[in-house]
C-alpha cells in the first residue's frame, strides 16, 4: 500500500500477510463454503451413500453422520470451518439433520452468489433471507402436526426416519424400540411437559455377536472387572454402597518420619494399619451392603476383607458413571463411610460380572425405577459398533425433541416444498430487490427434495415438477418416497421428524450463509515460521561432530 502523494510505500501489514477485498473475497467464501456442502450431499437420505475418512494416525471411520464427516475432514479454509460449526451446532441443539443444515447453507450461498453477480447489494440479500427465515419458521409452526405423547407410536417412527439414512437402515426398527423405550425411561415430568437429559442414557459399545443383539439394560453396565477373585461373581438383591472415597490409608499430605527401631514397633504399625482397613470394611458390612462401587482406589487389605465378608467390589469407576449409578439404584453417594447409613445404599435385583467379548464388564440391572439406563451395542465389526453408536445417539435426540416439543413434520422434502410455494407467494408482497432474495431463499429450499431424489437414483426434474403440482392442489405432505421411487404422501408412509431439528435447520443454516456473505475483505496473517533445529552430530548430540 503506498501514500498517492508521495509514492512512498507504506507497510501496514506484517511481512508475509495476504489481503483479499470486494468480490473476490466473497467469491473465495461462498466456494469454499459450497466445496463444503458438496462434500456430505452424497450422504443425505435412505438412499444416500457412506463415507470412508482415514485420520493422520491411519483410522478409519466408516458413516454418513454430517457433523462426524466434518469433524474428521480437518477443514482449513476460514469460511468452510464456519460450515463445520453449522454442523456442530446442529448436533448440539437438536442432535440430528446435520447434513441438511450444511446442504442448505451451501445452496443459500450458492444463490446468494448468483444474486451478486446481478449486482444485488449482500446487505439486501441478508435481509431478504432474515424476512424469508421468519416466514418458513412461520409457516412450518402452522402446518406441524401434534403428537400424542401417550402412544409410542409416532416416536419410534421419528426414531426409524433418523436411522433410515444410516449403515444400521437394516435393523431400524429394533433399534428405534430400544431408543424409545430408553428415553421413556430417564424422561422426567416437569411442568406439565417433560425433561430429557441424554447423558442420563450410556451407550457402551463392544464389537461381537451382531446388531440385533443389542439391548437396553434397565441399570448400569461398567466396562470393569471385580476386583479380587475370591469375591462372588453374581450378587442377587443387591445392597449397593456408592463409595466416593477410597478404601486405603492415607498417606500425610507433609512430610512425616517414623523411627521404627524394633520388629515389634514394625508389626504394630502393620497391624494398626491392618486394624483400620478391617473397621472400613466392617462399617460397610453393618449397614447392610452387599456390593461397593467405588470412585476411587480399594487397597489389597481392604480387598481381602470384603472377599472373606463375601462383598462383591468395583474400583476406579468414572465420576460420570457414579452419578448415572447413583439416579439408576437410588443409592446416595457416600463421601465419608463414618456418617454412611443403611438409608444411602442403592438397590439392583442383579449385579453380575460376564464376558463380552474379550472384556469383563459388571451389570447393575434389575433396578426399581431407573433414572438412568444403559443401551449396549454390539455388531460384527468395530466400524459397524461405532456407527451404529452414532446413529443410537441420533434416535436418542429425535426421541427427545419430540418429548420436549411434541410436534412432528413428515419427511421426505415435503414440509420444504411447503415452506417453499408459501414463501414464492410471500416475495410478491415486496417491492424491489428483496423480493428476489426471498425467491432465492424459496429455491435454496428445494435443494433437500432435489438431493434426496438424486442420491436415489431418479429424475429431480420429472419428480419436482409432480411434486409442485400435488403442493399446488393443496397436498402439505406430498413427498418423495425414495425406496419405491415415487411421490407420496409422507404422512401415511410414517416418515416424521421433529419440528425442533427442522427449525434448528433453517436457523443454523440461514445464520451461517448470512455471516459469510457480510465478509467482504480477508486479511491472512502470515504462517508462523517453525523455529529451527540444529542438526545431529553423529554422536546423537546437538551440534556434536562439527
Amino acid at each position: 500500500m503506498s501514500s498517492p502523494s508521495t509514492g512512498i510505500p507504506v507497510l501496514i501489514l506484517k511481512e508475509g500477510s495476504s489481503r483479499t477485498k470486494g468480490r473476490e473475497a466473497q467469491h473465495a467464501n461462498i466456494m469454499a463454503a459450497r466445496v463444503i456442502a458438496e462434500a456430505v450431499k452424497s450422504s443425505l437420505g435412505p438412499k444416500g451413500m457412506d463415507k470412508m475418512l482415514v485420520d493422520s494416525f491411519g483410522d478409519v471411520t466408516i458413516t454418513s453422520d454430517g457433523r462426524t464427516i466434518l469433524d474428521e475432514m480437518d477443514v482449513q479454509h476460514p469460511a468452510a470451518k464456519m460450515m463445520v460449526e453449522v454442523a456442530k451446532t446442529q448436533d448440539n441443539e437438536a442432535g440430528d439433520g446435520t447434513t441438511t443444515s450444511v446442504i442448505f447453507a451451501g445452496e443459500l450461498l450458492g444463490k446468494a452468489e448468483d444474486l451478486i453477480a446481478k449486482n444485488i447489494h449482500p446487505t439486501v440479500i441478508i435481509d431478504g433471507y432474515k424476512k424469508a427465515m421468519e416466514k418458513v419458521l412461520e409457516t412450518l409452526e402452522k402446518i406441524a402436526i401434534p403428537v400424542n405423547l401417550s402412544s409410542k407410536e409416532q416416536l419410534k417412527k421419528a426414531a426409524m426416519t433418523s436411522m433410515a439414512s444410516k449403515l444400521v437402515a437394516e435393523h431400524k426398527e429394533y433399534l428405534a424400540e430400544i431408543a424409545v423405550e430408553a428415553v421413556l425411561q430417564v424422561a422426567e415430568k416437569k411442568d406439565g411437559g417433560y425433561k430429557v437429559d441424554i447423558d442420563d442414557v450410556k451407550v457402551e459399545k463392544k464389537p461381537g455377536e451382531s446388531l440385533r443383539d443389542t439391548r437396553l439394560i434397565n441399570g448400569i453396565v461398567l466396562d470393569k472387572e471385580v476386583v479380587h477373585p475370591g469375591m462372588p461373581k453374581r450378587v442377587e438383591n443387591a445392597k449397593i454402597a456408592l463409595l466416593d472415597t477410597s478404601l486405603e490409608i492415607e498417606k500425610t499430605e507433609f512430610d512425616a518420619k517414623l523411627n521404627i527401631e524394633t520388629p515389634e514397633q514394625m508389626e504394630a504399625f502393620l497391624k494398626q494399619e491392618e486394624e483400620m482397613l478391617r473397621e472400613m470394611v466392617e462399617k460397610i458390612a453393618s449397614i447392610g451392603a452387599n456390593v461397593v462401587l467405588c470412585q476411587k482406589g480399594i487397597d489389597d487389605v481392604a480387598q481381602h476383607f470384603l472377599a472373606k465378608k463375601g462383598i462383591l467390589a468395583v474400583r476406579r469407576i468414572k465420576k460420570s458413571d457414579m452419578e448415572k449409578l447413583s439416579k439408576a439404584t437410588g443409592g446416595k453417594i457416600i463421601t465419608n463411610l463414618d456418617d454412611a447409613t443403611p438409608v444411602d445404599l442403592g438397590y439392583a435385583s442383579l449385579v453380575e460380572e460376564r464376558k463380552i467379548g474379550d472384556d469383563k464388564m459388571t451389570f447393575v440391572e434389575g433396578c426399581k425405577n431407573p433414572r438412568s439406563v444403559t443401551i449396549l451395542i454390539r455388531g460384527g465389526t468395530e466400524r459397524i459398533v461405532d456407527e451404529a453408536e452414532r446413529s443410537i445417539h441420533d434416535a436418542l435426540c429425535v426421541v427427545k425433541d419430540i418429548l420436549e416439543e411434541p410436534k412432528v413434520l413428515a419427511g421426505g422434502g415435503a414440509p420444504e416444498l411447503e415452506a417453499a410455494r408459501i414463501l414464492k407467494k410471500y416475495a410478491e408482497s415486496f417491492p424491489g430487490k428483496e423480493q428476489l432474495a426471498i425467491k432465492s431463499f424459496a429455491e435454496a429450499l428445494e435443494v433437500i427434495p432435489t438431493t434426496l431424489t438424486e442420491n436415489a437414483g431418479l429424475d429431480p426434474i420429472d419428480i419436482l415438477s409432480e411434486l409442485r403440482a400435488r403442493h399446488e392442489k393443496g397436498e402439505i405432505w406430498a413427498g418423495i418416497e425414495v425406496i419405491e421411487g415415487k411421490v407420496e404422501d409422507m404422512a401415511k408412509v410414517g416418515v416424521f421428524e421433529p419440528l425442533s431439528v427442522k427449525k434448528q435447520v433453517i436457523k443454523s443454516a440461514t445464520e451461517a450463509a448470512t455471516m459469510i456473505l457480510k465478509i467482504d475483505d480477508i486479511i491472512a496473517a502470515g504462517k508462523a515460521k517453525t523455529p529451527s533445529v540444529p542438526p545431529k552430530g553423529p554422536e546423537g548430540e546437538y551440534g556434536a561432530g562439527e
